[in-house]
This record gives C-alpha cells, sequence and structure tokens, in this order.
C-alpha cells in the first residue's frame, strides 16, 4: 500500500473526452438527458413495486433492488463525468479517487450476482410452477439479495486492496472516472502476480454468473419447448425475455472491459464502452421491464389514474 499512497499524493487528472472537444458539449447535453432518464425511470420502477400489491412478488423485488442498484452505479460517475465534460475540473483526489472505484466495483460486482438470483427465480417459475411459491419463500428472497450484496462488496474489497498494493506511476488517468483496467496501465514494476489475482476474482465476479444464467436459460428454454400451448409459450418468453435482453448488455460490456488481457484493453474504446454500461444500460433497463411488461404498464396507468383522479 505504500507505493500506491507514494505515486500518487497528489491525486489524478482525468482526461475524460478532452482529445475531442467538439464533441463535449454534444456529450456533456446527451449524458444530462440519459441521466435525467435513468434517475426518473429506475425510481418510478422502485416505487411502483412498492405501491402495487400484484407487483408484490419475488420477480419485482428483485426487479426494485436491480433499479436501485442501477441508480447507485450511473450516479457514482456521470456527476463526475458532467464536472469534467464542463470543464470545470478534470481533477480527482486520491481518496476520492480510490472510493469511486471501490463503490463502482462493488455496485457492479453486485449488479452481476443479483442477475444470477433473477435467473434461478425465472428458473423456478417456469421449470418448478407448483412449487415456485414454496421455493421464493419472502425469507429466502431477502437471504439471496443480501448475500448479492455482500458478495459484491466483498469482491470489490478485495479487488480494490491488491489495487492499492501496486506502485503506479503517473497522474494522468485516460479516462472519465477510476477505472481498473486503467490503473493496470499505470503500474511501473512487473506486477504478474498481482494482476493474476486480481484477473481470478473477476473472473468469479462476472464469468461464473455469467455460466450460471446461460445454465439457468438452457433449462428454461427446454422446459418452454415441452410446453404444448402457444400462449403459455409466450407468457414463458416475455417473462424471461427481459431479463435476458438485461443480462446480455451487462455482461457483453463487462467481459470486454474486465476479462481482456491488459496489453490488449484500448483506452479510448474503453471510455466509449464504459459509456455505454455507466450511462444507457441502466437507462434502458426500466424501459426494458416496463415496456415488456404487462404488470409493470398496468400499475403504471393505475398510479397515473389514481393521480388524475386525485387532481
Amino acid at each position: 500500500m505504500g507505493g500506491f499512497n507514494k505515486s500518487l499524493g497528489g491525486g489524478f487528472i482525468l482526461v475524460g473526452f478532452s482529445d475531442w472537444p467538439e464533441l463535449e458539449l454534444i456529450f456533456f447535453i446527451h449524458i444530462l438527458i440519459f441521466y435525467s432518464i435513468t434517475l426518473f425511470g429506475n425510481t418510478a420502477i422502485i416505487a411502483l413495486s412498492r405501491m402495487d400489491r400484484q407487483l408484490h412478488t419475488p420477480m419485482y423485488f428483485f426487479l426494485s433492488h436491480l433499479s436501485f442498484l442501477d441508480l447507485c452505479f450511473t450516479t457514482s460517475t456521470v456527476p463526475q463525468l458532467l464536472i469534467n465534460l464542463h470543464g470545470l475540473d478534470r481533477t480527482i483526489s486520491y481518496g476520492g479517487c480510490v472510493a469511486q472505484l471501490f463503490i463502482f466495483l462493488a455496485l457492479g460486482s453486485t449488479e452481476s450476482v443479483l442477475l444470477v438470483v433473477m435467473a434461478f427465480d425465472r428458473y423456478a417459475a417456469v421449470c418448478r410452477p407448483l412449487h415456485y411459491t414454496t421455493i421464493m419463500h419472502p425469507l429466502l428472497c431477502q437471504a439471496l439479495a443480501i448475500v448479492s450484496w455482500i458478495g459484491g462488496f466483498l469482491n470489490s474489497l478485495i479487488q480494490t486492496g491488491l489495487m492499492m498494493a501496486m506502485p503506479l506511476c503517473g497522474h494522468r488517468l485516460n479516462h472519465f472516472f477510476c477505472e481498473m483496467p486503467v490503473f493496470l496501465k499505470l503500474a511501473c514494476e512487473d506486477t504478474g502476480g498481482t494482476e493474476a489475482k486480481m484477473f481470478v476474482a473477476r473472473v468469479v465476479i462476472v464469468a461464473v454468473p455469467a455460466m450460471l444464467i446461460l445454465g439457468s436459460y438452457a433449462q428454461i428454454a427446454r422446459a418452454v419447448l415441452k410446453v404444448k400451448s402457444v400462449a403459455a409459450r409466450r407468457k414463458a418468453a416475455g417473462t424471461c425475455g427481459s431479463h435476458l435482453l438485461v443480462v446480455s448488455l451487462f455482461y457483453g460490456a463487462a467481459t470486454y472491459t474486465y476479462l481482456q488481457p491488459k496489453d490488449s484493453y484500448s483506452e479510448s474504446k474503453g471510455k466509449f464502452v464504459a459509456l455505454f454500461y455507466t450511462i444507457v444500460t441502466p437507462m434502458l433497463n426500466p424501459l426494458i421491464y416496463t415496456l415488456r411488461n404487462k404488470d409493470v404498464k398496468g400499475a403504471l396507468w393505475k398510479v397515473l389514474g389514481r393521480a388524475t383522479a386525485t387532481g
């Protein structure tokens, strides 16, 4: 840890998108709009899940956790990015950078585990429908949510601790926030052993959950193909389609960023990929679940109807 502190005592300069100054105003406007939609959409999902009794089910319990995660996940980077794009301040302190790295990794890791839990919920709903309410007991749902949060923060604690033990040279981060692959590019010495440990931690939190989800959906697909009713097949596909789309967006970006060798990581491409999974994906998640889900749309119309009647 001493080498890390000694190297980085003065904090960092976040380069962001300063290499493309003509695009910064365009980025600022679009990101501000996307961030506003993200805040509204995910807050609406959480509120609807609590206000409508028909949404008091395991699926929407986990969905509200996902929405809360997305709110925190995007807020951990976007305000800093907007300040950076506005040109007010491109620096971040050592403590602020470490805190941002830890929080970002913790929330991303938690979401990775939570998506596995949601896949298990869909597996139980489709493959074990008669025992679904018994399997997905409220106490089990709460326990799975707690495990997701603890697992995510524990993984982040391990990776952040390993990162702080690495001697890094320089104060210039070619990114718009403090992200792990960019830190690895600043390593002063051969840190192969530490990087290997961090890669194992990333495989555990990214690749293993992805494989578990693929396994769950293989079982779901097998069960759906056995169903003779076309209506039942459509219902099952609708139940799982939204979650599968969210999973594809999340793990696609995470695999590109965290499971490729350090030498092949492109900082320029990485910034644009990071824009996608820190801003676009959290904005799309509530839209995906709302547009493809009759229950959520029904709850939304109920709330709007009550507000209109009250007004």
